[in-house]
């Protein structure tokens, strides 16, 4: 087929690389524009931008689609029979749902209707689902509401975060949107409208979602640990000061003779820290870093302070 791909991070890339192998004729890529990130904010070219530079395919990064005249007219003279759209961080504009006569084409990361949005990945190990999966999709005018083609499901394994499972589901839906491609080819595949019933929503993170709510019980708060990496992580307040929580576990059998106490109390036993959590559960405190500092695993924090009875966190 004749395709035009729109993607810019990472988890888009083995998208890309699939259909290339796969015989397809990508004639555009569109990217978003480099952007400035890390301390020294320099900028950086997405990675979907390096691999079409690596395979020399044709790339645009417009800053604006929905009424960029000149874009309208270069994806029209190519006339693809499918635009993909996998991560590309921007709404599709009704000029481009209407072209190519296969649609837009998305890779979603959720067994659609759960979680629709941005962060599908994040929110289903923040909520501790056990199983996620990967959708194709026929794009629509609403927010990941078109009609299903293709799912896969895919298992969460226990601790896994979600820097660990998406270069899987990548790696998983790249296979799925190439056996789309061949479906709709040869006129086996028939979408599947979405029950909308059953949606829920995955919205974009914030910095304040990273924030511990210690009436959560420590099941809950390591579970939105794991889907909230690398940002916005998890932090809580120490004696005024940021800090962040690097690493963390729900406190074991041995350590559950902890007795109650109120959420975001601090209690050391030996060289081991917890966290009194919500429902009667406690945290293991593992590795941390206090605003200005440098990251520590706890013992060595706790050889740096003397914790009052009942000092609390948050």
């Amino acid at each position: 087929m004749r395709l035009v791909f729109c993607g810019t991070p990472q988890f888009a890339v083995p998208s890309l690389r699939a259909l290339c192998d796969a015989g397809h004729r990508v004639e555009l890529v569109l990217s978003q524009p480099d952007r400035a990130s890390g301390r020294g904010l320099e900028v950086h070219a997405s990675p979907v931008k390096q691999f079409a530079g690596e395979q020399h395919l044709p790339l645009l990064q417009p800053e604006k689609i929905r009424n960029n005249v000149e874009l309208e007219q270069r994806v029209r003279e190519i006339s693809p029979d499918a635009i993909i759209v996998v991560a590309y961080g921007r709404l599709i504009p009704p000029w481009m749902l209407a072209l190519p006569r296969y649609g837009n084409l998305n890779l979603h990361g959720s067994l659609l209707p759960k979680y629709r949005g941005a962060a599908p990945i994040q929110w289903a190990i923040a909520n501790g689902e056990t199983e996620t999966g990967l959708t194709t999709m026929r794009l629509d005018e609403g927010l990941d509401t078109g009609d299903i083609l293709l799912q896969e499901r895919v298992p969460i394994v226990p601790d896994q975060t979600s820097v660990e499972l998406a270069p899987i589901l990548a790696g998983v839906g790249a296979n799925l949107l190439v056996k789309t491609l061949a479906d709709l080819e040869g006129g086996s595949l028939r979408a599947m409208p979405q029950d909308n019933s059953r949606a829920t929503l995955a919205p974009i993170l914030k910095r304040e979602d990273g924030r511990v709510d210690w009436r959560r019980s420590a099941a809950q708060i390591q579970n939105r640990w794991r889907g909230f990496q690398p940002w916005p992580g998890a932090f809580t307040l120490f004696r005024g000061k940021k800090l962040t929580l690097h690493a963390l576990r729900v406190a074991d059998a041995a350590v559950r003779r902890l007795k109650n106490a109120a959420p975001g109390t601090l209690m050391q036993d030996g060289r081991d820290l917890f966290a009194a959590c919500g429902e009667g559960s406690w945290l293991q405190v593992l590795e941390v870093q206090l605003e200005g500092k440098r990251r520590l695993p706890a013992d060595a924090f706790l050889r740096g302070v003397v914790l009052a009875p009942g000092e609390r966190l948050g």
